[in-house]
């Protein structure tokens, strides 16, 4: 099958099906009467892997190294194991600082909800230059209050 076809089949942009295949994750054959590139059977299983992974959240830089190690017969399930337990810390670690700025947001609605449209503008906008961040705010007392 070609690009497009395997592209279709899976569910993805034939440019994702290319890009893989440039950066080795796929390996089709060229057809020796038109010099197009042929996905196997093979192509499409991978492609199905290398979908799962993403959708797990591994990087391709992940994905390269789980298959490196499959293909030189060893049993990449410990490395995996080890790849989405750095992946899951990272991705808390993002969703910790995705919370704070949520919660910033709504203080800042909050505060901005009794304050007039151009009240006291020392620069640009009196609601960001008045805005109190409960968050540092907060951290900043505890301080004060240790010392």
């Amino acid at each position: 099958m070609y690009v497009k076809q395997l592209a279709k089949l899976m569910g993805v942009t034939a440019d994702t099906v290319r890009h893989y295949t440039r950066i080795g994750l796929l390996n089709p054959i060229r057809s020796e009467g038109n010099g197009y590139q042929e996905y196997t059977k093979q192509d499409q299983q991978r492609l199905k892997f290398i979908i799962s992974s993403r959708q797990l959240g591994f990087s391709l830089k992940d994905i390269q190294h789980i298959i490196g190690e499959s293909e030189q017969g060893n049993c990449p399930c410990p490395l995996t194991r080890k790849l989405i337990t750095k992946r899951l810390e990272e991705t808390e670690a993002l969703f910790q600082e995705t919370l704070k700025l949520r919660n910033r947001m709504h203080a800042a609605l909050e505060q901005w909800d009794t304050s007039a449209d151009g009240e006291n503008a020392s620069d640009v906008c009196s609601l960001i230059e008045s805005f109190v961040d409960p968050i540092n705010d907060s951290v900043n007392k505890e301080q004060r209050n240790d010392d």
